[in-house]
C-alpha cells in the first residue's frame, strides 16, 4: 500500500484527490494538508507528497526543499492548475519526482503516484508539452531509425511512466533486458537520462 499525503490551499482540491486517489485500491490518503507550514511542522510519515506548486507562504519548491532539508527521503510529486517550462525545471531541479498538472485524469494521477514512489519520474503529457512543444524548433531532432523494434517498444513505454518491472511484464521480456534496452536508447539518442528519454517520447508523440 502507498501512503498518500495531499498538500493543497484549496478545500475542493484536496477533498476532491483525496476521494480520486483514496478509491484506489493501492493508495491510501494519510494525510490531507493545506500548507507548507501544515506539513512541515506535522512530520508526516508518508511514501509520496502530491505538493502543490503554488501555496501561501511558501511556494512548492521551496516546501520541497525545506521537506527534503529535514531528512524525507520519500517521493514528492508537484501538482498545479497552470505552469510554465521554467515551473517544471525549477520543480525538477530542486528534487521533485514528478510534475502533474491539475488538468490530468484521475487515472493520470493514480499512474503518476505509482511511477513516483517506484522511482520513475512522471510527467503529465500538458507538463511534458510545456518543456517541448509539438512543432517547435525546441523539439530535439532525434534519429528513431537507429532504434530497433524492441527499442522503440520500451520507449514507449518511457514516455509513458512506466519502470522496468512495468515494461518487462508489458513486453514480456525479463528485467535485465528492459534495462539493457534502456541503455542502448540513452545512448543512441544521445540522452544522459531515463527521464530525457520520456519526455522525448513524449514530444514525438503524435
Amino acid at each position: 500500500m502507498i501512503r498518500l499525503a495531499i498538500v493543497d490551499d484549496q478545500a475542493l482540491v484536496r477533498e476532491g484527490l483525496s476521494l480520486i486517489l483514496g478509491a484506489q485500491p493501492d493508495l491510501s490518503v494519510t494525510a490531507i494538508l493545506a500548507d507548507g507550514a501544515e506539513l512541515l511542522e506535522s512530520a508526516v510519515d508518508v511514501d509520496v507528497i502530491l505538493l502543490d506548486l503554488y501555496l501561501p507562504g511558501q511556494d512548492g519548491v521551496a516546501v520541497l526543499q525545506a521537506v527534503r532539508g529535514r531528512g524525507y527521503t520519500g517521493r514528492v510529486l508537484i501538482l498545479t492548475t497552470v505552469g510554465s517550462a521554467a515551473d517544471v525545471q525549477r520543480a525538477l531541479a530542486a528534487g521533485a519526482d514528478g510534475f502533474v498538472l491539475k488538468d490530468a485524469t484521475g487515472d493520470e494521477l493514480a499512474a503518476a503516484v505509482r511511477g513516483a514512489h517506484a522511482g520513475v519520474r512522471p510527467l503529465s503529457a500538458s507538463a511534458a508539452e510545456l518543456l517541448w512543444p509539438r512543432q517547435s524548433a525546441r523539439v530535439p531532432t532525434v534519429d528513431l531509425s537507429t532504434l530497433t523494434t524492441r527499442e522503440r517498444d520500451v520507449l514507449r513505454s518511457l514516455g509513458q511512466g512506466q519502470s522496468n518491472r512495468d515494461i518487462a511484464r508489458t513486453l514480456s521480456l525479463a528485467e535485465r533486458t528492459v534495462k539493457t534496452h534502456v541503455s542502448n536508447i540513452l545512448t543512441k539518442l544521445d540522452v544522459a537520462s531515463r527521464t530525457q528519454a520520456a519526455l522525448l517520447a513524449q514530444a514525438l508523440k503524435d
